[in-house]
């Protein structure tokens, strides 16, 4: 086993994402000490989704926040993109249902394959 080390990153993915390239690094924690500077960031990133009950609200967010620990800014990418998939099309899907929005209903329709 070689030892990898690891950072932490912050990762925003546009609901209209694509692919890994899309996934923007907005920071990265190197050091422990960084960390919880990181993690009130992404807070703060996210705050606009909560809801009166101070819950995230997948289907109130504009962009996908993601914090996750690896190796390589190209693996935080994959790792972002994967992991925000199911929530973009929820929030989509919830855009189309809600407010009839003609371009969530597009990206869900070419980017996603799915037929609202």
């Amino acid at each position: 086993m070689r030892y990898k080390h690891k950072y932490f990153y912050l990762c925003k993915t546009p609901l209209s994402a694509e692919g890994p390239k899309d996934v923007e690094i907005i920071d990265r924690a190197e050091k422990s000490e960084e960390f919880p500077e990181l993690f009130k960031e992404y807070e703060e990133r996210r705050s606009h989704a909560f809801n009166d009950d101070k819950l995230y609200s997948i289907i109130r967010a504009d962009d996908i926040y993601d914090l996750l620990r690896t190796g390589t800014p190209e693996e935080a990418k994959e790792m972002a993109f994967d992991k925000a998939q199911q929530e973009i099309v929820t929030n989509l899907q919830h855009r189309v249902m809600q407010k009839g929005d003609d371009d969530a209903e597009a990206i869900l329709k070419e980017v996603h394959g799915v037929e609202s």
